[in-house]
């Protein structure tokens, strides 16, 4: 069964090979393929819409040739009562060729500063990580760990951040008699 990522960005691809691995009964025998996608670059997505919106077009563009497409796509939602006002969260959409399926992962709190950076479109995490003094990494998205990993002190890797959203989306896919 052919599975394409709508990224190359082998955390992610990781994250959905591990993932899906745990769901021999929908996906015997994967092959997960990493692929680039053109999708319209607005900076780090500010809210929920762009987030999700992020997610089903990467997938719409890796579905070429596959069973299904998964798409990822990190990005702040406003959440009443924190610090700065937002927290980041993980979109997944998986797409049949017909349908999207949706999951969201858990959410956090960046610090104060690399939020305000976000906000006012100054960064993306990365870019606002490194301007801060905070790391010296230039994608830390990509590295081992990603930022989940760098304030959690390795007590949740990105990977896992983002396998919850594919654990999600995946519901509707194995009981689909709800949906």
């Amino acid at each position: 069964m052919k599975i394409k990522v709508g990224s190359k960005n082998q955390t992610k691809v990781t994250a959905i090979e591990e993932t899906v691995a745990l769901y021999s009964n929908l996906f015997p025998n994967p092959e997960v393929v990493g692929v680039d996608v053109e999708i319209e670059l607005y900076g780090h997505p500010k809210n929920i819409g762009e987030t999700v919106q992020g997610a089903i077009e990467r997938a719409k563009k890796a579905f070429t040739d596959c069973n299904y497409s998964f798409g990822l796509e990190g990005g702040l939602i406003e959440v009443p009562f924190t610090k700065t006002g937002y927290m980041e969260v993980n979109a997944c959409a998986i797409y049949d060729g017909k349908n999207f399926h949706l999951g969201l992962s858990p959410a956090f709190e960046w610090p104060k500063e690399v939020t305000k950076l976000i906000v006012d479109g100054k960064a993306d995490a990365s870019q606002a990580f490194k301007q801060l003094g905070l790391t010296d990494n230039e994608k830390l998205g990509a590295a081992k760990g990603g930022i989940a990993g760098f304030l959690t002190h390795g007590r949740m890797s990105r990977e896992e951040f983002i396998k919850y959203s594919i654990i999600m989306a995946l519901i509707h896919l194995e009981h689909p008699e709800y949906f």
